[in-house]
């Protein structure tokens, strides 16, 4: 794996979730005149699985986007900010064969309980939830969307 490669993943999942909420962040703290609000970071059950031989750098970079949720909850929650994960598992998404395996749902469907991969509507209506008045004392959190794996 080059440092290209890394510094691709690294800057694009955990530096741009960062810029992304700091800008939310200036917007929305009641601290700095906001009205609050709710912050979803993208994880990945990679964090907890590691992706060995296949994402490693990709599932490291999503385990610092746990990290980044749970001390950025806690940072944000007096000042009317929520901070919570979504972490999909396998999901049929182009990614895959912009990273050169078209079939990689198929493979691995059967490590999943389920036996199926999960869909982009299913993790969006994890982050639509966690976005919601219905999550209202949910910070800190991550919702796995994974097919019990």
């Amino acid at each position: 794996m080059d440092s290209a490669r890394i510094n691709r993943v690294f800057s694009t999942n955990v530096i741009g979730s960062f810029i992304c909420a700091r800008e939310a962040i200036r917007r929305m703290s009641t601290k700095h005149g906001g009205a609050g609000g709710a912050i979803v970071n993208m994880s990945s059950r990679a964090s907890c699985l590691g992706s060995p031989n296949e994402y490693v750098d990709y599932a490291a970079s999503k385990g610092a986007i746990d990290t980044f949720t749970i001390g950025l909850a806690k940072e944000l929650a007096a000042e009317g900010i929520r901070v919570n994960a979504v972490s999909p598992g396998i999901v049929h998404t182009d990614i895959h064969a912009s990273g050169g395996d078209p079939d990689r749902v198929e493979r691995m469907k059967d490590v999943v309980p389920m036996k199926r991969g999960g869909t982009s509507e299913e993790v969006a209506r994890a982050v639509h939830w966690l976005l919601s008045d219905e999550a209202s004392c949910t910070t800190g959190a991550s919702i796995d969307v994974a097919g019990g794996r």
